[in-house]
């Protein structure tokens, strides 16, 4: 059995964006594109002290002694390849998304490389643009200034069989050197993120601190069982407590796209708790409401506050998703994009939307080929040609509608379980209550 050395190591991963798409148009074509592309990576790799480990299907890896070289090698590549389209039809355009992390990995003698660090590797790729790169924060401190490239900081992220969150930065292919602040804008190529801020106490008795408190605390805990949605952590969050803020401002510092805020005023045994929802980008108001209630049992009442307000933010979160994808232009949506614009014609219930909301689904799957809920809709989309009509023969639809939702069930049970296998640890190295 071939030993393994654990060593520091730059690694590059890279895919094709839509790549199942181009090889339903023409396989021939795009299994020539893939060749003379990746003979571009192996060129730019070699050329900045890398080493090609892997090209399988649409995809490349590589390792570099250097964070530097890795990086340099991507942005020579990208660069290449952009000038490379030109020379193609638009449908026929092949982008590679590509991430970079600097981290430990298992080496054997065959040259074959695992671990950790190749794992952020694949995971930053799947967040990038196509045509993109997104590096590591371990990366980015090795580079920041060293380079004649921007980067944009894209805040932690939760990553797939990943325990601890990852710092993302966008490189800003083309941009200069000018490092830039995180903007809520750059969320347009993810899923939506959401940060509930600390509710404010108007009671006047400093003693009710801890009821508006944990409200708020809940409704992060609540808000986080949204698998589509990306809840900022409360240690995040409550730095801005006791202050007046600009919700702009904090969606820029948390690269959120919506944020929660909230009060709570008491009086006797009535309390009367405010709750509003804001575009971050914008700073205008998708929701708001208030609800009023006596405190016969104060968890009870704010168990039922904190569902209540779930229940009404999660339908307006998205339709304004919804909205968001039908205003952008169809060659920029990215996975989340085409899948809420899935949903926005699965629900006008004709053949022809129908058609067009699989289209939508499946390209989502192309950007992001463990989307279970895209799965999910692919497989109603199936499912509803059986039950309209919409085909004269009802079992392969139900076959393709059987798989896919197979599909999208294997994925949420996997990440199911890594989200509990992720809390266990938490809790194990929590301090024990008095």
């Amino acid at each position: 059995m071939a030993e393994a050395k654990r060593r520091l190591a730059a690694i590059l991963a890279a895919d094709v964006a839509g790549y199942s798409r181009l090889m339903g148009d023409d396989e021939r074509a795009t299994m020539d594109t893939l060749d003379e592309l990746r003979g571009v990576f192996k060129e730019q790799v070699e050329a900045n002290q890398g080493r090609v480990v892997d090209m399988a299907g649409d995809s490349v890896l590589a390792v570099f002694e250097t964070a530097i070289g890795a990086v340099e090698a991507a942005v020579a590549t990208q660069g290449e390849l952009a000038e490379r389209n030109e020379g193609l039809p638009e449908a026929r355009h092949m982008r590679f998304r590509v991430g970079v992390n600097l981290g430990d990995i298992y080496e054997k003698d065959d040259g074959a490389i695992y671990g950790d660090g190749v794992n952020v590797a694949a995971r930053l790729e799947s967040l990038a643009e196509p045509g993109g790169l997104t590096i590591s924060g371990t990366t980015f401190d090795h580079v920041d200034g060293k380079l004649d490239i921007g980067f944009e900081y894209l805040g932690e992220r939760e990553v797939k069989n990943i325990a601890k969150p990852v710092r993302v930065y966008r490189a800003e292919l083309g941009a200069g050197h000018t490092r830039v602040q995180p903007s809520a804008a750059m969320t347009e190529h993810e899923r939506p993120s959401i940060a509930v801020l600390a509710f404010e106490n108007l009671s006047g008795d400093v003693e009710q601190e801890y009821f508006a408190d944990g409200v708020a605390e809940d409704l992060i805990t609540e808000l986080s069982r949204l698998r589509w949605l990306r809840v900022t952590a409360r240690n995040s969050t409550f730095t801005y407590k006791g202050q007046a803020v600009d919700v702009k401002q904090v969606g820029r510092d948390l690269g959120v796209r919506y944020v929660v805020e909230g009060s709570v005023r008491r009086a006797g045994d009535r309390v009367r708790i405010s709750a509003q929802l804001i575009d971050a980008t914008s700073g205008n108001h998708v929701w708001a409401e208030r609800y009023d209630r006596d405190l016969e049992d104060i968890f009870a009442v704010q168990d039922e506050i904190t569902d209540t307000i779930v229940a009404a933010i999660e339908p307006e979160l998205g339709e304004v998703e919804r909205e968001r994808a039908r205003r952008k232009r169809p060659e920029n949506l990215d996975a989340w994009g085409n899948y809420q614009l899935g949903l926005s014609n699965m629900y006008r219930f004709t053949k022809e939307s129908n058609a067009e909301a699989r289209r939508l689904f499946e390209r989502a799957i192309d950007f992001d080929r463990s989307f279970a809920a895209a799965f999910a809709g692919l497989a109603y989309t199936h499912l509803m040609d059986t039950a309209f009509g919409y085909v004269d023969t009802r079992d392969p639809s139900l076959e393709q509608a059987l798989s896919a939702a197979e599909t999208a069930i294997a994925f949420l049970v996997a990440s199911s379980l890594i989200s509990a296998k992720a809390t266990r640890r938490s809790r194990r190295f929590a301090r024990p209550s008095n």
